[in-house]
């Protein structure tokens, strides 16, 4: 007979605080308008301990602009829900190969282990389409984008004991939902990581670390114009983009342990974005999206 496991009574209750005791390493915790900034708090607000990667280098190059680091990190420290519980920051940029491994490092040093990697960051801008992208965009890319991610996963793995909880997360985009024409460089690296969840999830079954891969489809982190959120509201079920804590909310849930039988997906986060609606093959105006 087929042995079925039910739940007892305690099992069933939610508790408020489901990653209280655990550490979470979120890169690319740099603006308050950021995704990474929201899922950083959220993962506080749920019981853990946070270790912030940032590169406000980055963000100085892009027309957003940058952030004050420190009330960046004031934001997550509000959000701490746990006594006893830490922030912790170090600034890296993953373009060095040999950057990963630091901020891993860095992270265990400070507050002792990790057991939620969630890889946000990303390189933006610089980029084109197939008839004038060259070598030096598509490498760029990758290694940030795709490489690092990677290497943070391996460096994960390897300081994990094996306790319950062990997460990894990266962020792709909507290329595989629709075209992205004038980000090749971009599409291409974000989309290795969709194609590399599956076999690293079933590499690091054994050590019961899930990894799952999110889209967080088109977000408002202060790129868009007002015109652009009115024009483009249609393309919504809500009438609206998202915000960054719609996807900090998905991640934060994947983090528990209500979704451990979660592994190897691909999830999109996109409000019901209806691309149809945009024309011209569903792609957005590159001026519009980061």
């Amino acid at each position: 007979m087929t042995h079925i496991e039910h739940p007892g009574i305690d099992d069933l209750a939610r508790d408020p605080l489901p990653l209280r005791g655990r550490v979470a390493l979120v890169t690319g915790v740099s603006r308050r308008d950021g995704i990474g900034h929201a899922v950083a708090r959220r993962l506080a607000a749920y019981g853990a301990s946070v270790f912030c990667h940032h590169h406000r280098p980055h963000d100085e190059e892009q027309p957003w602009g940058a952030d004050d680091i420190g009330e960046v990190l004031a934001g997550v420290r509000a959000a701490l829900a746990v006594p006893g519980a830490r922030v912790a920051d170090f600034g890296a940029d993953l373009a060095d190969p040999g950057a990963p491994a630091r901020v891993m490092a860095a992270a265990v040093e400070q507050l002792g282990h990790v057991d939620i990697l969630v890889c946000n960051h990303a390189r933006s801008g610089g980029d084109t389409t197939l008839d004038h992208i060259t070598a030096e965009q598509l490498d760029g890319h990758w290694a940030v984008n795709t490489r690092s991610a990677i290497l943070l996963a391996k460096e994960f793995a390897a300081q994990h004991d094996g306790r319950p909880g062990g997460r990894v997360f990266f962020m792709t985009s909507g290329q595989g939902q629709g075209p992205m024409t004038w980000e090749v460089a971009y599409a291409s690296a974000k989309g290795a990581l969709a194609a590399i969840t599956l076999t690293l999830a079933e590499h690091l079954s054994d050590r019961h670390i899930t990894v799952n891969t999110v889209n967080p489809g088109p977000v408002q982190t202060g790129y868009l114009t007002e015109q652009a959120w009115r024009d483009l509201g249609r393309l919504f079920p809500f009438g609206r983009w998202g915000y960054p804590d719609d996807p900090a909310r998905l991640i934060a849930w994947l983090a528990t342990d209500e979704a451990r039988w979660i592994t190897g997906q691909v999830i999109n986060s996109e409000g019901g974005f209806a691309r149809w609606r945009a024309g011209g093959g569903g792609e957005l105006d590159p001026e519009w999206r980061r």
